[in-house]
């Protein structure tokens, strides 16, 4: 970690509000760890909105409809039901944010199990790792190091209805340990913990398009509909990132060797938008943002203060393309917008793939300015196994 950078996050350790940490924004740089800037809606642990697998990740962080793979669990757990193979393994690993910060990263892991031609369970842990810090008080005097990180485990369980239809739901598990440990403003600091559940839905069908075979499907996956996080004894409590995607995923089966596939999802955040207050801190417009889980989850699609036309700014696109060939050779590209006052995260995604007997080997490339994005240059490395023991 450069030495400016490493100070400014250790001063942001010891001086910001738990409110920031809360939000995980990343040192003084007003960027969250997602990558939005914090001028969007800001939740607690919102590592959980970072799309963790190259596959979906080169096609510009699209995947509620894509044919499923382990990573499936993370994106729409209801796919697990149409999975090949008995048993798949998936592991992923990216350098995070290394605009600002060079020793932050994602991993995940993720198992899925076909019980039956109906259901299928899945096993996954998300961990996000934000470096070795080495704290110093105001005074400069060497306070050791600190390792603070954030994990996620879920169960997932999907059912197939049908020969077209599936449902999933998933249970996570969510530790964020951002403090020190520290006393600030008279609140002790601690590690938050919550739970939170996923439903999903899945459709797929097979038909004729434009004289080929084709595959067309759609998908839905309310996610982190859950408790609310703390990092006080007894301080405020934050919002979950829950989250609506909805999306369609159409291949083409160009012969027996080509097949091209366009996808595009659509994300809105299911927590309330911030009231606009004036000096005094009354609200002049919106509605209060301090309310109960199911009232910010059903609240959230008619409360920004802007009226509908904000509404819509809090939707983001993602939207992808892949080629195969052979079944073996995959090239990917993509892209995903966030409205600049929500988030800002513009950027455009390319990858590739490459299957060998039950591997597959996925790589992803997110190209953005390196000037305004804090996710310029980022990669993304997948490995994934499929042990088929028919």
């Amino acid at each position: 970690m450069k030495p400016n950078k490493l100070y400014a996050l250790i001063f942001a350790l010891f001086t910001i509000p738990m409110a920031l940490l809360a939000q995980g924004t990343v040192g003084n740089t007003g960027t969250n760890t997602n990558g939005s800037s914090s001028g969007g809606i800001n939740t607690a642990v919102p590592f959980l909105t970072i799309a963790p697998d190259s596959r979906s990740g080169a096609m510009g962080d699209a995947g509620v409809a894509l044919s499923p793979d382990a990573n499936a669990s993370y994106w729409n757990a209801s796919k697990l039901a149409f999975i090949e193979g008995q048993d798949n393994v998936s592991l992923s690993y990216s350098p995070w944010l290394r605009n600002l910060v060079s020793d932050v990263n994602l991993a995940y892991l993720s198992y899925a199990r076909k019980i039956d031609s109906r259901n299928t369970l899945s096993v996954s842990l998300r961990y996000f790792n934000l470096g070795n810090i080495q704290l110093i008080d105001v005074n400069q005097n060497d306070q050791g190091t600190y390792r603070p990180a954030e994990f996620s485990i879920d169960g997932a369980f999907a059912r197939k209805f049908g020969q077209n239809f599936s449902l999933g739901l998933s249970v996570r598990y969510i530790r964020s340990n951002l403090s020190t440990g520290n006393v600030y403003n008279g609140q002790q600091g601690k590690a938050g913990n919550a739970l939170a559940t996923d439903v999903s839905a899945y459709y797929q069908k097979p038909t004729q398009q434009f004289g080929n075979d084709a595959l067309l499907a759609f998908g839905a996956n309310f996610s982190n509909i859950g408790t609310k996080m703390s990092f006080t004894e007894n301080g405020p409590s934050y919002f979950l990132p829950s989250n609506l995607r909805i999306g369609a995923a159409d291949t083409w089966y160009l012969d027996n060797t080509n097949q091209f596939t366009l996808t595009l999802d659509l994300n809105k955040l299911l927590v309330p938008t911030p009231p606009i207050r004036d000096n005094k801190g009354n609200i002049i417009g919106g509605y209060d943002d301090n309310r109960s889980v199911p009232a910010g989850v059903f609240g959230s699609f008619a409360d920004a203060p802007g009226g509908f036309r904000e509404e819509l700014k809090e939707i983001s696109y993602a939207g992808g393309a892949e080629y195969g060939y052979n079944k073996r050779l995959f090239l990917r590209a993509g892209y995903f917008y966030e409205n600049p006052s929500k988030g800002n995260r513009q950027y455009a995604t390319i990858g590739a793939g490459f299957k060998y007997d039950i591997f597959n080997l996925d790589l992803a490339y997110l190209v953005a300015s390196q000037q305004k994005s804090a996710l310029a240059n980022t990669l993304r490395f997948t490995l994934s196994v499929n042990f088929d023991r028919k």
